[in-house]
C-alpha cells in the first residue's frame, strides 16, 4: 500500500506588529490637548464645584460653613436682589446695542475702505488694551465731570433733557447716573464687538458685492441682502463677547455710578468681601450664570447661526 505525502503548507505568517511610531503619532493630539484639559479642570471645573457646594451651605465665617443642602438660598437671593439682576441685564443690553451701532460702521470701514491704513486702525481699536481696565474707567470720571466740556455740550444741545426724561441722568449731572455706567460699559467693551465684526466682514468675497451691483442692486439692498447676512457670525460673536462680561461687570457701576445704579456684580462683590455671606454670593453667581446661559442659547437659536468667529 502506497502513501501519498501531504502537500507542503505555506508557513503561517504572524500578523505584523503595530508600529510604535504610528501609535505615538496618533497620541500626539491627545498629549497636546492634555495641558488645556488640566487647566480647565484645575481653574474652571474645580472652582465651579467648590462654589456649587458653597451655595448650599449654612453658617457664618466665625462658626464655619457646613453643607446642609439649603437650596432656599437661591430663592432668597433672587427675590431680594432681582432689581439688580434686571438692572444688570438692562445696562448690558443697552451697552451691547450701542457697541453694535458704533462698531459695525467702523468694522465695515476697516474691512472694505481702509486700504493701507487698515493695520493702523486695527492697532487703534486695540490700543485701550494697552492700559489698565481700571485706568480707562477712571478716565471717564474726568470726561463726564460736572461742569466739564462734555457735559456742557450735551446740556447745550438738549441731550441731557431727553436723558433726564428717560431716567438716565439727573438734571445737568451725568456722573453717578445710569448714563455714566452705560458709557463706561460701551467704551470698555467696544473692541470686543469690533474685532469679531471685522474678522467676519473681512472674509466676505467682494465679488459678491460686484455681482449684486451688476444686477442693479442699490447699496442699501446689497448691505441688507449680502453684507449683513454674511456678517452674522461676527454680529453674534461680538454681541456675546460684549453682553456676557458686561452683565457681570461691577467696576463701571462702582466707579461711575451710585448706590442707585448698582449691578449684580456689585452685590456679589459686596457679599464676598464685605458682608462675608459666601453662600448667598455663590448662589447669586450661579443664578446670573443660568440667566445668561438661557438668554445666550435662545439668542443663538433665533439668530440662525452657530458659526461663531
Amino acid at each position: 500500500m502506497t502513501t501519498t505525502a501531504a502537500p507542503p503548507q505555506a508557513p503561517a505568517t504572524a500578523e505584523p506588529p503595530v508600529h510604535k511610531a504610528s501609535v505615538r503619532k496618533r497620541m500626539v493630539p491627545y498629549w497636546l490637548l492634555l495641558p488645556g484639559i488640566l487647566w480647565l479642570l484645575v481653574f474652571f471645573v474645580l472652582p465651579m464645584v467648590y462654589q456649587a457646594s458653597t451655595s448650599v451651605q449654612t453658617g457664618s465665617l466665625e462658626e464655619g460653613f457646613e453643607v446642609t443642602w439649603h437650596f432656599r438660598t437661591y430663592w432668597d437671593a433672587f427675590t431680594e436682589y432681582y432689581p439688580q439682576f434686571l438692572r444688570s441685564l438692562l445696562y448690558a443690553g443697552t451697552a451691547t446695542a450701542l457697541c453694535l451701532l458704533l462698531g459695525y460702521p467702523l468694522a465695515y470701514l476697516i474691512a472694505f475702505k481702509a486700504g493701507r491704513w487698515r493695520n493702523l486702525l486695527l492697532v487703534l481699536v486695540i490700543a485701550p488694551f494697552f492700559t489698565s481696565f481700571l485706568i480707562r474707567t477712571l478716565a471717564w470720571k474726568t470726561i463726564l465731570a460736572d461742569g466739564g466740556p462734555v457735559v456742557g455740550v450735551l446740556n447745550s444741545i438738549g441731550f441731557l433733557d431727553v436723558t433726564s426724561w428717560l431716567g438716565m441722568t439727573e438734571g445737568d449731572r451725568v456722573l453717578a447716573t445710569p448714563l455714566a455706567v452705560v458709557c463706561g460699559l460701551t467704551y470698555n467693551f467696544l473692541p470686543f464687538m469690533i474685532l469679531p465684526l471685522y474678522s467676519s466682514l473681512e472674509r466676505i468675497d467682494t465679488r459678491l458685492h460686484e455681482a449684486a451691483g451688476d444686477l442693479y442692486a442699490r447699496p442699501a439692498t446689497v448691505f441688507r441682502k449680502v453684507t449683513f447676512p454674511l456678517s452674522m457670525p461676527g454680529v453674534v460673536s461680538g454681541t456675546l463677547l460684549t453682553f456676557i462680561p458686561a452683565s457681570g461687570d461691577y467696576v463701571n457701576a462702582e466707579l461711575l455710578g451710585s448706590t442707585d445704579t448698582r449691578m449684580i456684580g456689585n452685590v456679589i462683590q459686596s457679599q464676598y468681601l464685605r458682608i462675608l455671606d459666601y453662600p448667598t454670593a455663590a448662589a447669586l453667581s450661579f443664578i446670573l450664570m443660568a440667566i445668561v446661559l438661557i438668554m445666550v442659547t435662545i439668542y443663538i437659536r433665533r439668530a440662525g447661526t452657530e458659526d461663531l468667529v
